[in-house]
């Protein structure tokens, strides 16, 4: 069956551009089911520069599924709670020179967090510096699938306690969290090795908001997470 896109791989083993789909307009579900489908296999799509107002962004987001808010409403987009702005520029409208959020310089995965976590995000760019500024992203697929026998039977039944309080403060300890958003958004724990329910492939669930281990002396699992996160990221299948 034919594509009602084109698909150009971005590497041997991430991301794929995708041309050909409009997203100013509305999607049939046709075309969202091929979407969504080269979104399984690829799992980073990259399209085009196209003009998307604020509600169309939240409008194709919703597509994927109830959309999350984050916490931190000092991000919200005025009008649009569901969409995370980061900006560089001042009321004027001139670069500050400060970075607008540090705790995304490290390798995390968005909003692990949340008790119920996200299937997807989504990134609009409204004004990219000539040069700069990537955003990174792993596979986490074959981070697992990299391990060999004993570390897959060591970690099988783990679970990690993820925490953006810890995250954000252990980093920079520039704008933690308020006391509202500590109470709203408490540590929550994840399988450190979760299965994808429509791909049925195991991956790795861990990244910079991962804090400790459950039932492990805190120091361990600290240095347990850490050297997964570090095994995790390798050049050949990692696309920015």
């Amino acid at each position: 069956m034919s594509s009602p896109f084109s698909v150009r791989p971005l590497s041997p083993h991430l991301g794929a551009g995708i041309s050909g789909v409009d997203l100013t307009r509305d999607i049939s579900e046709e075309l969202f089911g091929a979407l969504y489908r080269a979104f399984l296999r690829y799992q980073v799509l990259l399209f085009p520069p196209q003009d998307l107002s604020p509600a169309r962004q939240v409008a194709f987001g919703g597509r994927f599924g109830e959309l999350q808010i984050h916490v931190m409403n000092q991000y919200h987009a005025d009008g649009h709670p569901e969409l995370y702005r980061l900006s560089n520029l001042d009321e004027h409208g001139r670069p500050s020179g400060r970075h607008p959020d540090k705790g995304t310089l490290a390798w995390h995965t968005d909003g692990s967090w949340q008790r119920v976590t996200g299937q997807a995000t989504i990134i609009y760019g409204e004004v990219m510096p000539e040069r700069g500024g990537e955003t990174h992203f792993c596979e986490m697929y074959s981070a697992y699938e990299r391990l060999d026998a004993p570390w897959k039977a060591r970690i099988a039944n783990l679970r990690a306690v993820h925490n953006l309080d810890f995250s954000r403060n252990r980093r920079h300890g520039e704008d933690p969290l308020t006391e509202a958003q500590r109470r709203a958004k408490p540590p929550v724990d994840h399988p450190v090795v979760r299965t994808h329910p429509q791909t049925g492939r195991k991956c790795l669930y861990l990244g910079d908001h991962a804090e400790y281990i459950v039932g492990m002396p805190y120091d361990e699992g600290r240095a347990l997470i850490e050297e997964l996160n570090s095994l995790a990221v390798h050049p050949e299948r990692t696309y920015e």
